[in-house]
């Protein structure tokens, strides 16, 4: 079905009115508060723009002040400055702040859950078209309720609650789908991340005598640290190219840690790098052959006759790696040395490295699984975002007005 096509089965020859916001609901200003008067305690929560989002960390007041100062659970909520956009609040009694507006419908012309789903559909064209500042985007009061909204059938109130309201239905069922497939992959998730950590522990927990804990230094042909940046590098490159062919690596996470690539390489061999400093200290990865690792992060080369570089990095998954205490936490070459790690059947090279095989094996099962979902689960939620804001762009694409030259 097309958007014109649908939106007139929708309207059912009714006409659509653009009207400014000013004149179908009320922006009312929060108070500005000094900075002495946010307490660590009070009798009222002090909600913030950072709070609106995603800020935990709560100021409170204990004056008395109007009732149009305080919201409630249900009150429609717009954060106007440094970050912007609609919200539904669902805490409990709080002041809201000066950076934040609540928006009152008249409930004779426009639903609430309707006009919080328009300007949550406007909110990239406000920004675009209405943002000030140039450390601190804001919007001005007198600019949103010069923004235009569409009414369905404003000769007949009854009738465009009834189609408002339809429009809510299909948006609150896309939101409503969106929330539970979360749920349910985030639960998946968490349910298989047991799983593997539970099989993975039970795979490394040996009987006595089947199993000798030996260092890293024992079973390692080497460890060693990264260097400096190679001199001659294309830094954030993503891909090999005949000049820089060798990938570089840094302890960061993001992008599995690839810093660029360059043309000569120090580690030979696959190998196992740990992250030696930051807030992603002991994090540990594989890297394969030919690579080039640079500062705060430790490599380690398998001594394959002892030890896999595959079931080395999974033994790290359940060894504490500590690191220095006091200022910034780090590990060190001499630290890294010195941790131990299960090597089943020591006496028995051949039988050790076809256990350690069998182990890792089924650890790759578990592993693939759980990245399946955790790969998967931003890519779904992506998908029914786009999805409703298809449907939501198609509610919402009413004949404008024309514009007068």
């Amino acid at each position: 079905m097309s958007t014109l096509s649908y939106i007139e089965k929708l309207l059912d020859g009714a006409e659509v009115k653009w009207k400014a916001l000013g004149e179908v609901c009320r922006f009312i200003n929060g108070r500005a508060y000094k900075q002495p008067e946010l307490l660590s305690q009070g009798k009222y929560p002090v909600l913030r723009v950072g709070n609106f989002f995603t800020n935990d960390n709560w100021y409170y007041s204990s004056l008395e002040l109007d009732e149009d100062k305080y919201c409630d659970k249900g009150d429609l909520l717009y954060a106007w400055s440094a970050s912007f956009g609609p919200r539904i609040w669902g805490g409990d009694k709080v002041i809201y702040h000066y950076h934040i507006w609540k928006v009152v419908p008249d409930a004779n012309i426009i639903s609430k859950k309707y006009l919080y789903y328009f300007l949550d559909w406007d909110t990239k064209a406000l920004k675009e078209e209405h943002g000030t500042g140039s450390t601190m985007m804001h919007v001005g009061k007198g600019s949103i309720e010069k923004r235009l909204i569409p009414i369905p059938c404003p000769d007949d109130l009854e009738k465009s609650l009834k189609i408002q309201a339809e429009i809510v239905r299909i948006l609150d069922a896309f939101t409503e789908l969106t929330t539970e497939l979360t749920t349910e992959l985030t639960t998946e998730l968490t349910a298989r991340k047991k799983q593997y950590t539970y099989y993975r522990d039970q795979l490394l927990s040996f009987e006595d005598g089947e199993v000798k804990w030996k260092t890293l230094e024992d079973v390692c042909l080497s460890i060693s640290a990264g260097g400096d940046v190679p001199k001659y590098c294309a830094k954030d490159q993503a891909q090999p190219t005949n000049e820089f062919p060798y990938p570089i690596f840094a302890n960061a996470t993001e992008a599995k840690g690839l810093y660029g690539y360059t043309d000569e390489y120090k580690i030979e061999s696959d190998a196992v790098t740990i992250s030696a400093r930051g807030a992603k200290i002991g994090y540990h990865t594989i890297r394969e052959a030919k690579f080039t690792p640079i500062i705060r992060l430790i490599v380690l080369v398998a001594n394959k006759s002892i030890i896999s570089t595959k079931y080395l990095n999974y033994a790290l998954d359940m060894t504490p790696i500590g690191g220095t205490k006091g200022g910034i936490p780090q590990l060190t070459v001499p630290t890294v040395k010195k941790i131990a790690i299960p090597i089943p059947y020591p006496n028995d090279p051949e039988k050790s490295i076809a256990e350690q095989a069998r182990i890792v094996a089924i650890l790759d099962k578990f592993d693939a699984l759980t990245n399946s979902i955790r790969e998967g689960l931003p890519r779904e939620i992506e998908l029914r975002q786009k999805q409703y804001e298809y449907y939501r762009d198609l509610l919402f694409s009413f004949p404008k007005p024309e514009v007068e030259a």
